[in-house]
């Protein structure tokens, strides 16, 4: 076991562990570490705690220092640089005449590198672009074509629960998500309905999946037949979830038929293993199946 503290290096970002050495950090504090972008301004979220190395896909780094009031100026410093550079970016961008769309500039804390975030449909060539910034900057230049995800990551906004996006609010990574977890949910599998504002699928599937499978593990699929504590037989018509009730359409004497809800401790079933009845066209399937391989893993914070 070994003792490291979490890093980050943008707010909501992914942690890095390093080892702390012999320095009296905690959490809220800046440190100067090294990293394979170079040395780095970084904020300490997670405090002291030990953890198995070897399940470590990378060796633990020790941090160089803790930031002083100098460190935390020059970081200053490269934040209003750094927005200086992006309208000088934007501006060769006009030039060359590129279709690519600039998220964000940022200078690493040595100002060893300057690096530009951009989203573009399909490939670039940018090499005349990053002579013109090199001749400007006097320093590498990093162009890095990202994702939408991580574009709206960087950019934030408002999802349509009226909230801000988890993945700009409080979401350190991306967590896979599918279209399984919708049917799982009982939500519409229009995919406008179950895409975010990037366009993908919504990084909230993810949130309750794991209740709502353990609480349609104990209900009946519709359309089974079930038998009340009282003995009478129905055909479940529908169920809800998260009040764990069954609605059933029982057959009277007279051959009538009506609906009855039941909570779930009120009838008796064999659980059988569930199933979607979920009936989807085949342009919407379509469209589910391309959101679905759309989704990949984030290079934003790929050090």
């Amino acid at each position: 076991m070994k003792e490291v503290i979490g890093v980050r290096f943008r707010e909501n970002g992914k942690i890095y562990f390093f080892d702390p050495l012999k320095y009296e950090v905690e959490a809220g504090n800046c440190v100067i570490v090294e990293t394979a972008r170079g040395v780095e301004y970084g904020k300490v979220a997670l405090g002291r705690r030990k953890i198995d190395e070897g399940k470590m896909h990378t060796p633990i780094k020790p941090i160089i220092r803790i930031a002083t009031k100098d460190d935390e100026a020059r970081f200053l410093a490269n934040k209003d640089n750094s927005k200086k550079a992006f309208d000088i970016c934007l501006e060769k961008i006009k030039k060359h005449g590129l279709d690519m769309k600039l998220i964000e500039a940022e200078y690493t804390f040595d100002n060893n590198k300057v690096l530009f975030y951009f989203t573009a449909d399909g490939r670039i060539d940018f090499r005349e672009l990053v002579k013109d910034l090199a001749a400007v900057f006097k320093t590498r230049i990093e162009l890095r074509q990202i994702g939408v995800r991580d574009e709206t990551k960087i950019v934030g906004g408002i999802g349509i629960c009226g909230r801000e996006l988890c993945c700009n609010k409080h979401l350190s990574e991306f967590a896979p998500v599918s279209i399984k977890m919708a049917k799982e949910q009982n939500l519409s599998l229009n995919p406008t309905k179950i895409s975010g504002v990037c366009g993908r699928l919504m990084c909230c599937l993810s949130h309750e999946q794991e209740t709502y499978e353990y609480l349609n593990s104990k209900l009946p699929n519709v359309g089974d037949i079930v038998k009340t504590i009282d003995g009478k037989k129905g055909e479940v018509k529908s169920v809800n979830v998260l009040r764990q009730k069954v609605k059933l359409i029982m057959t009277l004497d007279d051959d009538t038929k009506e609906v009855e809800e039941y909570k779930l401790e009120e009838i008796k079933y064999k659980p059988k293993k569930r199933r979607s009845d979920d009936k989807i066209s085949d342009e919407e399937l379509k469209k589910l199946e391309a959101l679905e391989r759309k989704e990949g893993k984030s290079k934003l914070d790929d050090e």
